[in-house]
C-alpha cells in the first residue's frame, strides 16, 4: 500500500468540507490539532476568497514606515550610474543641488547601501597571506623530528586557564617535555624550549602547526622569533597544512590520553597541574606500552641527542657601511620562485622593491623586541640595531636557503 502524501492546503480544504457537511467546529479544532481562533480564520478566508484563500500568504507587512520612495532610490542609481566614481557623499551632495527643497535626501550610509544593493560599489579585494605547510620528512630515528604544540587550553580551580606545552619524539613516541604555562607567549615558550634542548639535545627538524609562537602570520614566510632561534641552531621547521591535524596524528593522539588521565579533574593551580602532568610523563614513558612499538614502552626505544645544545651563536661581523641593505639584497633574490608563486601579477622590480620595504619594517620593529624576556642564555645583549638586524635576517637567510633547496654551507 503506497504511502499517502498530504500538504497543508489539502488538510485546510478537508477541514472546510467536513465544516459544511454539518460537523461542529470544536470537534473539528480538536482531531486537526488546531484552536478554535485559527479555524474560524480558515472558514472566513474561504467565504471571502474561496479556494485561493486557503493558500498561505506572504508575511511580508503592507507598509514600511521608514522605506524610501521608488523615485529617490532612481534617482540615486542614475546618479551613479551617470558619475560610477564618486562616492556616497559626492552622490548626496550632487542629489541635494538638483532634487527639490521638499524631497528628503537620505544619510550617505542609506546612499552607500542602495548603490551596493545594486552592485555599483567595487569591493577592495583584501590579500591576506595564507599559511602553507612545507614538506614533511619521515622521522625514521629518534631525534629525527620533534612534535610540538600547545594542548587546548583548560580552567584550573583558581580559575585561571592552563596552556600545555608538549613535544616528542615523533619515532619512539617519547614525551619529552609537558609544560604548564600561563599562556602561549613567546618569551615562556624561549624558556621551556631552552631548558629542553640541555637535557635532550638538539633534534634534526621539528614540526608544528601554523599558529604562535611557532609562526607569525605577519612576518616574513610567517617566521616568528621562535622559528628564528630554532633555525640559528640548525633544527629544520616543518610545518602541517592548515586544517589538516592528521598530519601531526601521533602528537595528537598523545594529547587525547593527556586530556583523559592528567586533566581530569584539573590541578587547583599551576603547580598542582605541573605535578600531575609530571606523573604522567613518568607513566607515559617508562610503564604505558605502546602497540606502534610492538607493546614497548617509548624510555626503552629513545635516546637523547648526539646534538649538543651550544646556544644560539654568535653575531658573525659584517661591514658597517650599508650592511642592513646588503643583507636585504641577498634575503629577498634568494626566493624568485617562491615570490613569482606569491604574486603572479606584479612585476619583478615591484615584488623586489615591496619585499624589501616589508623586511626593513620588519628590522626596525626588532629595537625592543628581540629575545626581550627569554633568559639569560639567549638574550640578546643590547647592542646597536645593526647587531639585532644580522641577527634576525641571518636566521631568514637560513630559512630561505632550505627553501630553495640551497645548502647552508
Amino acid at each position: 500500500m503506497p504511502w499517502k502524501e498530504s500538504s497543508v492546503m489539502d488538510e485546510r480544504m478537508r477541514f472546510v468540507i467536513r465544516l459544511k457537511d454539518g460537523e461542529t467546529m470544536a470537534s473539528l479544532c480538536r482531531e486537526f490539532g488546531i484552536s478554535r481562533k485559527t479555524g474560524y480564520k480558515i472558514f472566513e478566508r474561504y467565504e471571502q476568497c474561496g479556494l485561493e484563500g486557503l493558500s498561505d500568504r506572504a508575511r511580508r507587512p503592507f507598509r514600511y514606515a521608514n522605506q524610501l520612495p521608488e523615485q529617490v532610490e532612481a534617482a540615486i542609481v542614475a546618479a551613479k550610474k551617470g558619475k560610477p566614481h564618486w562616492g556616497a557623499r559626492k552622490i548626496r551632495e550632487l542629489l541635494l543641488r538638483r532634487l527639490p527643497h521638499a524631497v528628503k535626501i537620505p544619510a550617505c550610509s542609506t546612499i552607500h547601501a542602495i548603490m551596493d544593493r545594486h552592485g555599483l560599489v567595487t569591493h577592495a579585494a583584501r590579500s591576506r597571506p595564507r599559511a602553507q605547510g612545507t614538506p614533511l620528512s619521515d622521522g625514521l630515528n629518534p631525534n629525527d623530528l620533534w612534535s610540538t604544540d600547545y594542548k587546548g587550553e583548560f580552567q584550573l580551580g583558581d580559575k585561571r586557564y592552563c596552556y600545555p606545552l608538549t613535544v616528542t619524539d615523533h619515532a619512539s613516541r617519547y614525551l619529552l617535555l609537558c609544560e604548564a604555562l600561563e599562556s602561549n607567549r613567546e618569551e615562556l615558550a624561549f624558556r621551556a624550549f631552552e631548558r629542553l634542548f640541555r637535557e635532550r639535545g638538539l633534534p634534526r627538524a621539528i614540526r608544528s602547526d601554523n599558529g604562535v609562537p611557532f609562526a607569525s602570520p605577519h612576518g616574513l614566510f610567517q617566521l616568528s622569533k621562535l622559528s628564528v632561534w630554532w633555525l640559528r641552531l640548525g633544527i629544520s621547521i616543518e610545518r602541517i597544512k592548515p586544517g589538516n591535524p592528521q598530519q601531526n596524528g601521533r602528537h595528537e593522539r598523545m594529547h587525547l590520553t593527556l586530556k583523559k588521565e592528567a586533566t581530569r579533574p584539573a590541578g587547583a593551580n599551576i603547580l598542582q597541574q605541573q605535578a600531575k602532568f609530571d606523573a604522567f610523563i613518568e607513566e607515559f614513558n617508562t610503564e604505558r606500552p605502546h602497540e606502534a612499538l610492538a607493546m614497548k614502552c617509548p624510555a626503552e626505544v629513545y635516546s637523547p641527542s648526539c646534538r649538543p645544545y651550544e646556544g644560539p651563536g654568535p653575531v658573525l661581523p659584517l661591514p658597517r657601511q650599508n650592511c642592513e641593505c646588503h643583507l636585504l639584497r641577498a634575503a629577498v633574490s634568494l626566493p624568485q620562485e617562491n615570490q613569482s608563486q606569491r604574486h603572479p601579477g606584479r612585476s619583478g622590480s615591484r615584488r623586489q622593491g615591496g619585499r624589501r620595504r616589508h623586511l626593513a619594517r620588519q628590522l626596525h620593529g626588532l629595537r625592543s623586541r628581540v629575545y626581550r624576556s627569554g633568559g639569560e642564555n639567549f638574550a640578546a645583549p643590547r647592542k646597536s640595531l645593526r647587531a639585532k638586524s644580522v641577527t634576525y635576517v641571518l636566521g631568514t637567510i637560513c630559512y630561505l636557503c632550505v627553501r630553495s633547496g640551497q645548502s647552508l654551507e
